[in-house]
């Protein structure tokens, strides 16, 4: 069980790693006023987006085993509000200050805690099912950050992945190890 726990542990870091880098490259081909583009009344714009993720890393990862997941002082409405003087650097302070918290409870626990409860807005969550939970709500943000990134460069966008057209020539040069999906 320990080697399973450990293993889920260097997964989760592994994945969370992942979707900060998929965000940050997407950010980095913004111009400093696309990071505040809405597309309609309802959407979000980046900047909303990470403000919202870094409320909730802060509150879902500050005190991650020993207190309950939605802090008091959360006011999870006011993460979808940007408001006129707020600047691209602040947006990333943001990104950062968030990503830290999460990567510090992470980087904390031991393979004995991951079986551990902890409580997200007072429901019991193993810490395994507490960071899934996370895991899939990030990937989830930052896919609509990639997306409004990707519509917003539109013919300058750089691909985060395989680009269009190329696939049959990632597998000639891919590792062995490369089994595509099916």
């Amino acid at each position: 069980m320990t080697e399973i726990a450990a293993h889920y542990i260097e997964e989760a870091r592994r994945q969370m790693r992942g979707h900060k880098r998929m965000g940050e490259n997407a950010m980095a081909q913004l111009k400093d006023e696309e990071f505040f583009v809405l597309l309609d009344p309802e959407a979000n714009s980046v900047a909303i987006l990470v403000k919202h993720l870094a409320g909730n890393m802060r509150s879902r990862f500050t005190d991650f085993l020993t207190s309950d997941g939605e802090k008091p002082d959360r006011f999870r409405d006011r993460e979808f509000e940007v408001t006129p003087p707020t600047m691209r650097a602040d947006v990333m302070k943001w990104w950062e200050d968030g990503w830290a918290c999460v990567m510090g409870a992470i980087d904390g626990l031991k393979p004995e805690d991951v079986m551990r409860t902890v409580t997200i807005r007072g429901e019991p969550h193993t810490v395994l099912q507490a960071v899934n939970r996370q895991i899939a709500h990030y990937a989830q943000h930052i896919g609509q950050l990639v997306f409004l990134a990707k519509h917003l460069r539109s013919s300058e966008w750089r691909t985060l992945s395989i680009p269009r057209g190329k696939s049959e020539e990632f597998k000639k040069v891919a590792p062995k190890s490369y089994k595509p999906a099916s």
